[in-house]
């Protein structure tokens, strides 16, 4: 349903609802023009839409409240309680409202992403600049953004610099500085400074676009306690309604019948469950975790195993030169120059690290006339008859590269001091090796004792580390166990080990990129820093905006409040009915006065739905 035709419903459901209050408020001052009668028009008007979706319902072979309130409504009529009658229809019509408030308020989270999406957009063509309008916008043009406006596209900084607010897909209220070579995404804010951006993602494949739809069909994803409350309500339809058949042919008594139909024909329990998933999917959006449906939600609190990379998860991702080794009579400059011959085309983050390093340094990089790269292992890279081979000690000697006993040892105590090594040869000879660093983040051993806390029981690490540089890493984060000199082609294997051995929910954390299948056997993905990545919102169940680890445990913390609330209106429905029918059949309450008992117990669990909100993480009961 759009937005229009939600607030349409919302206004004609409200105008009925205040219809029917100030009808019964008249009537209590002695005001009511036309007496009775008023309440029949009243109750004749609002039944129609009550029983056209009961008949809607029955025609897909469901069955809903309506059905039950219609029945309802039919013995009010039969017993000319108008007054019933028109608190049943306050009641219905109430909840229609907060279920209609509900599905606008999804819907518009969508659309006010959108509003930050600008109508006109200035790029530059040669050496003229035009104002188009945002849909006329395509992939590689240059957009012009200057301080105040809203980025309109994905892209990548081509020149200038600015402070970006991208709170409106992380949660995160900091700016963030953007440089050349930078990647930005539509919908962020420039506060200060201005930009020009080469648009790579546009419309509907921009990250907004991404995002919105997730949001919009999370709802569609139902949890197993969502299924199991809609079972429940069909069965507790067919039994209130057999129960009511019995109890007019045992007592004959249509006021009696018609009470008890006013107290169990609450449709708050089937209102609340869906409402308090959508507020929880709706609230996760909002502090940048996307998540992909309620089952989700339900799941996240449940995990009990956690595997996580190393790299780019429990690190940053980016690694800094720390260390250049020459071992033959060469000279530093061409050693680095034949190393970033052979680095120059990897997207590994330690192929990343050596080419800015090499940018630093002002080293100009030859263009290889042959490249081939053994992902996990090394790469070879020619020019003019050369060959150079780097990446890990042993890919050089399975190429023929000669390494002595005293070359190897050296290297090895670098690794087990916990950097990563990557070493060079040309042809048969041993160059030398460099050594890089990727830094843990700092909310990482925070991460592991939070979600403990909650009730995860162990974390595993997957890294392509050698063992004494894996434990180094597991012992200082308290980490349980790890896998090491993992080879990427052995991960997918590897987690199925561990999905058969370990007993409850498994959960897989990586980046989404280049763990997307990974990612999918696991019972819960997390994937980090998911903005800007259509592999990783399509990869996981989770998509956390921003590479924040305090994300991950506030995820699950939501997903634990979420149930909770969920199980204390189920707790409050139960304790109403159960009061309501005490009061109906020791006759303190006859037709009118269940009728408002059940309108004012209503709301309860509804209220109680909208308290869902993301748990703040408090450190210091970590």
């Amino acid at each position: 349903m759009s937005d229009k035709n939600i607030t349409s419903s919302i206004v004609l459901n409200s105008l009925l609802a205040a219809a029917l209050l100030a009808a019964l408020i008249l009537e209590l001052l002695g005001l009511l023009p036309f007496g009775p009668g008023a309440f029949v028009a009243l109750s004749f008007l609002g039944v129609i839409p009550v029983v056209w979706s009961a008949v809607r319902a029955l025609f897909k072979k469901e069955l809903t409240v309506d059905l039950l309130a219609s029945v309802a409504l039919l013995f009010a009529f039969l017993a000319r309680e108008w007054h019933s009658a028109t608190f049943i229809l306050l009641m219905i019509t109430s909840a229609r409202i907060f279920d209609l408030w509900t599905e606008r308020r999804a819907q518009r989270i969508i659309n006010e992403l959108f509003k930050y999406r600008p109508d006109k957009v200035k790029i530059k063509v040669g050496d003229e600049i035009k104002s188009i309008p945002i849909e006329h916008v395509k992939a590689g043009d240059l957009v012009i953004i200057e301080s105040g406006d809203r980025i309109p596209v994905d892209g990548k900084v081509i020149s200038g610099q600015a402070s970006v607010n991208e709170a409106t897909l992380t949660g995160e209220s900091m700016p963030a500085l953007k440089k050349e070579n930078d990647e930005v995404w539509s919908s962020t804010l420039v506060e200060t400074g201005s930009l020009l951006v080469r648009a790579l993602r546009v419309g509907e494949n921009s990250t907004l676009s991404r995002i919105a739809l997730l949001i919009n069909e999370a709802s569609r994803k139902k949890a197993k306690t969502e299924r199991l409350a809609e079972r429940f309500t069909s069965w507790y339809i067919i039994a209130s309604l057999v129960g009511a058949i019995v109890l007019y042919a045992a007592s004959g008594d249509l006021r009696l019948v018609l009470a008890v139909l006013l107290v169990v024909c609450a449709d708050d329990i089937a209102v609340a469950v869906p409402l308090t998933y959508s507020v929880g999917i709706v609230r996760g959006a909002q502090k940048g975790i996307v998540l992909k449906g309620s089952d989700v939600l339900e799941k996240l609190p449940k995990i009990k195993t956690f595997m996580t990379d190393k790299t780019g998860t429990l690190t940053f991702g980016r690694p800094k030169v720390r260390e250049v080794k020459l071992h033959e009579n060469i000279k530093e400059e061409e050693f680095l120059r034949m190393l970033g011959m052979a680095e120059i085309n990897s997207k590994h983050p330690i192929s990343t690290a050596i080419s800015s390093y090499l940018k630093e340094k002002g080293i100009k990089v030859p263009t290889p006339e042959e490249f081939e790269e053994s992902p996990g292992y090394g790469i070879m890279a020619s020019r003019g008859g050369k060959k150079v081979f780097a990446g890990k000690i042993d890919y050089l000697v399975k190429n023929g590269v000669r390494v002595g006993i005293a070359e190897k040892k050296e290297m090895q105590e670098k690794k087990e001091g916990g950097y990563n090594v990557t070493a060079l040869g040309e042809g048969k000879n041993f160059l030398g090796f460099i050594t890089a660093e990727d830094k843990l983040r700092p909310f990482a051993e925070d991460l592991i004792a939070a979600t403990k806390a909650i009730g995860v029981k162990k974390w595993i690490m997957l890294t392509g580390d050698n063992e004494k540089a894996a434990e180094k890493v597991t012992d200082s984060l308290g980490i349980d166990s790890y896998v090491a000199n993992m080879k990427p082609e052995g991960k997918l294997e590897e987690i199925e080990k561990i999905k058969a051995k370990e007993r409850g929910i498994l959960a897989m954390v990586g980046d989404g990129v280049n763990d997307a299948a990974a990612l999918a056997l696991a019972d819960v993905s997390i994937a980090m820093g998911a903005i800007g990545s259509d592999a990783a919102i399509e990869a996981a169940d989770v998509a956390l905006m921003k590479d924040d680890l305090k994300r991950i445990p506030e995820a699950m913390l939501l997903g634990r409040q979420t149930k909770t609330i969920i199980w204390q209106n189920f707790a409050l429905w139960v304790a109403t009915n159960v009061t309501g029918l005490v009061l109906v059949f020791t006759g303190v309450l006859a037709p009118s006065g269940a009728a408002t008992y059940n309108f004012l117990t209503d709301f309860l669990p509804i209220l109680n739905a909208l308290r869902v909100n993301v748990p703040i993480l408090n450190k210091s009961k970590i």
